[in-house]
């Protein structure tokens, strides 16, 4: 990432944060349009609003200085697996986050901003997804 896609990641970020209610809401209603199956974080809305943000916190927070967190984006990834997450679920969540950002932030998240959270995006779940033998594999192909 450039340090302009990192910088617009982060100012998008802290208008997302405003409304995290509705990113929250956003993601996990279209994560359960393009997979019924995939039950986002339960039906609390308290929780769900605790775990996106988390999650967005914590991509926010490791761009820049991916090589030093490498290690522990590895072993999330192999939590993940362990709990049935798949490889082609990590584009099902960047598309329901992409989609929610875009929806919550309207006319802010313009096409460079989406682009910057495409590759923030991307970038941390290939690392995830490298941290397990079958990601290796479907990182290594995309």
């Amino acid at each position: 990432m450039t340090p302009a896609q990192i910088q617009r990641v982060r100012k998008s970020f802290a208008a997302a944060v405003l409304k995290l209610d509705e990113v929250s809401a956003g993601f996990c209603q279209r994560l359960r349009r393009l997979d019924p199956s995939m039950v986002a974080f339960g039906g609390d809305p308290v929780a769900q609003r605790i775990k996106v943000g988390a999650a967005l916190a914590g991509l926010v927070g490791s761009l820049g200085q991916l090589d030093r967190i490498r290690p522990q984006l590895q072993a999330l990834g192999r939590e993940r697996a362990r709990q049935g997450v798949q490889a082609e679920d990590y584009a099902k969540l960047g598309d329901a986050l992409i989609g929610a950002l875009e929806q919550a932030l309207a006319d802010d998240f313009d096409q460079e901003t989406r682009r910057a959270w495409i590759s923030a995006y991307g970038m941390v779940a290939r690392t995830m997804m490298g941290g397990t033998d079958s990601g290796r594999l479907a990182a290594q192909a995309a």
